[in-house]
């Protein structure tokens, strides 16, 4: 029973984070939005199972990051078809993240449900109640 609430929890907390949690609502939600700080960090795209050295729909990613602008770095990931967002996931890549299996990122969704699409990941961190954005990444996703 406790396993299970814990279950619950964490989907509940991964939704609200899922719609609550991309950048675009994040300064959607005050706070200032996004205050771009440029050379205080960098990341790359890692990934997981290619077959080809190229992200396809239905595989997974992750990232590299590096930054001295925070101990507590997050990227975002957000992808669109024909204009249409189809895909948004965001996790943390510090030690002491809570959820660390969600920085392994799988290209799909019940709106992604095949095909190509233009990504953009955006390396950020939280300051108080702005978000503070240290740089983005075009990545563009192969059927």
């Amino acid at each position: 029973m406790f396993g299970r609430r814990i279950a619950i929890v964490a989907l509940i907390f991964s939704f609200s984070i899922l719609v609550l949690g991309s950048t675009d609502a994040l300064a959607a939600r005050g706070g200032g939005g996004h205050k771009p700080v440029a050379g205080a960090g960098s990341f790359s795209l890692v990934l997981v199972n290619t077959t080809d050295g190229l992200p396809h729909w239905g595989q997974q990613v992750t990232f590299k990051v590096s930054t001295t602008a925070t101990t507590e770095p997050h990227v975002s990931l957000q992808c669109r078809q024909g204009g249409v967002l189809v895909y948004s996931a965001q996790s943390g890549y510090y030690a002491s993240y809570p959820w660390p299996w969600t920085q392994v990122m799988t290209l799909s969704s019940s709106a992604w449900t095949g095909g190509s699409a233009d990504c953009v990941a955006t390396l950020y961190y939280f300051s108080g109640t702005s978000t503070v954005s240290l740089g983005t990444l075009s990545i563009t996703v192969y059927p």
